[in-house]
């Protein structure tokens, strides 16, 4: 039974190489790739139920009892991500079935994308430090390539500095992984935690802690987002909107994994460094999203403001904080797909990418405004989208541990989010039309479908938010409590 849990990475990983053979059949490439998805949905689904009825599932590959061998572990925390990983992905793959070039489809983009999500799937289920570099590696392979599809000269651009930042961290990542295991001699995360508990956390263990930090720091656009902006602001929509979505979320998940399960002895150190870096985060997030009139950059520097929010609740480490952050984490991956996709949706249609190069759209595209508008509210927490629950939670837990800088901070860089995105809604959508209808490219079927898709995603987390609950305070004491991960992963062998 526990075979499933390998199905969210292999499926994509198989059907990708499959893809690569059918080149010029690319209404089949279309098919069977959104199969793929939505099979990962059903998959992740049934997952979940599982976990809640048999606790914390884990799949050693090869037989390899652990601490031997690879394994992965699906944890009600992972699974939640894999889910929305995965809704997501089946939304901007339908959008580019009406926006991505045959050209791009005939040269491996739907293979890419797989294997992007089957990066993002397996950091979220491998239970070992090294697998985790792999994945990584898997996803960001698959990112170099999609970041360039267009080959406009600000996407080569940004492109070679994206490649540049992210090769350089995952050699610090590397570095790390080794010290580490020169130091505690296994990989196993599980029995990474109960080697680090058995002789506390010590000077050189810390000192390693904060390299960890470091790198994932890049990697999530955590204080060291300066590669952020351009390079999640330059590749074609859909790609955009997966990038937007998911390659922060997947540092952000590194973070949460490796500080509450291997490095959580000295949190007067990197708990306090992970509430300084969201503090400036936070601060240069919300500068940047009001300081630009370019949308994709504005959308951009919202991603940056939601990375600092969501590891506040890390910073703080109190269940009512860490259970607002999986909330949150989940809501900003549906959200921001869909902030993504619908700026996309204005540049196409009216061929401009400035604030004051657009007005009166809501005239000829009624509904992309009220979805932008409903994105906006949802962004900035307004009840009882899928942004307030989790903004609620982050609040309370802050109050608890007394974080009060923290706590402002936080709520404040919400009133940026609320202006940069209405200043958008006001002036792109509102007033005099610039653009005749006649002049603008009609929104198609697919970009309206998949952006609804998402906008009753946001819907339904919000209103669907004490169901939900289940699984999130299930991921939350898995989190606060390793031992429930450890015992899981090593008991009885």
């Amino acid at each position: 039974m526990n075979n499933i849990i390998v199905m969210p990475m292999m499926l994509p990983v198989l059907v990708g190489i499959i893809l690569l053979f059918l080149r010029p059949y690319v209404k089949t490439q279309r098919t069977i790739s959104l199969l793929v998805f939505l099979g990962n949905i059903g998959i992740s689904v049934y997952v979940l139920q599982l976990i809640q009825q048999n606790g914390v599932m884990r799949l050693d590959f090869g037989g390899w009892q652990p601490p031997f061998g690879i394994l992965f572990v699906a944890d009600s925390f992972a699974m939640l991500l894999v889910l929305s990983s995965s809704v997501v992905a089946a939304a901007c793959l339908i959008y580019s079935f009406s926006s991505v070039k045959p050209s791009f489809e005939k040269n491996f983009f739907y293979s890419f994308v797989l294997f992007l999500i089957a990066g993002v799937n397996g950091s979220f289920l491998t239970g070992d430090i090294f697998n985790l570099f792999v994945c990584f590696e898997i996803m960001l392979l698959s990112s170099y390539v999609l970041i360039a599809f267009g080959g406009k000269k600000r996407q080569l651009r940004e492109s070679i500095k994206y490649v540049i930042i992210n090769v350089v961290s995952s050699w610090i990542f590397l570095v790390a992984i080794a010290y580490l295991y020169g130091v505690v001699g296994t990989l196993n995360m599980a029995h990474i935690s109960e080697r680090i508990a058995e002789v506390g956390q010590t000077p050189m263990v810390t000192v390693i802690s904060v390299v960890f930090l470091t790198v994932f720091a890049l990697k999530a656009g955590l204080f060291l987002y300066f590669w952020l902006p351009g390079s999640y602001s330059v590749p074609i929509t859909p790609i955009a909107a997966l990038f937007g979505a998911l390659l922060t979320k997947v540092g952000i998940y590194a973070m949460f994994r490796v500080f509450t399960l291997l490095f959580y002895q000295e949190q007067q150190i990197t708990h306090t460094l992970i509430g300084i870096l969201a503090a400036l985060t936070l601060i240069g997030g919300s500068i940047g999203a009001v300081a630009y009139k370019d949308i994709r950059l504005v959308a951009s520097y919202n991603v940056i403001i939601a990375v600092g929010f969501i590891l506040v609740g890390l910073a703080v480490a109190t269940p009512s904080a860490i259970e607002g952050s999986i909330y949150y984490l989940i809501h900003d991956i549906i959200i921001k797909a869909l902030l993504f996709l619908l700026v996309g949706t204005m540049i196409a249609v009216t061929g401009q990418t400035r604030i004051d190069e657009i007005s009166g759209l809501i005239k000829n595209h009624p509904l992309l405004g009220w979805l932008f508008f409903l994105t906006t509210l949802s962004l900035s927490g307004i009840p009882p989208l899928s942004g307030f629950i989790g903004k609620v939670l982050i609040g309370e837990g802050t109050v608890a541990a007394g974080s009060y800088v923290l706590l402002a901070l936080a709520f404040i860089s919400s009133i940026f989010v609320l202006y940069s995105l209405m200043r958008i809604f006001l002036t792109s959508f509102w007033g005099e039309t610039i653009i005749s209808k006649d002049e603008e490219v009609p929104a198609k079927k697919g970009w309206i479908v998949s952006t609804c898709i998402l906008a009753l995603g946001t819907i339904a987390l919000g209103l669907g938010a004490e169901p939900m609950s289940v699984y999130v305070q299930d991921a939350a004491e898995t989190l606060l409590n390793p031992q429930i991960y450890i015992d899981a992963v090593l008991g009885g062998n």
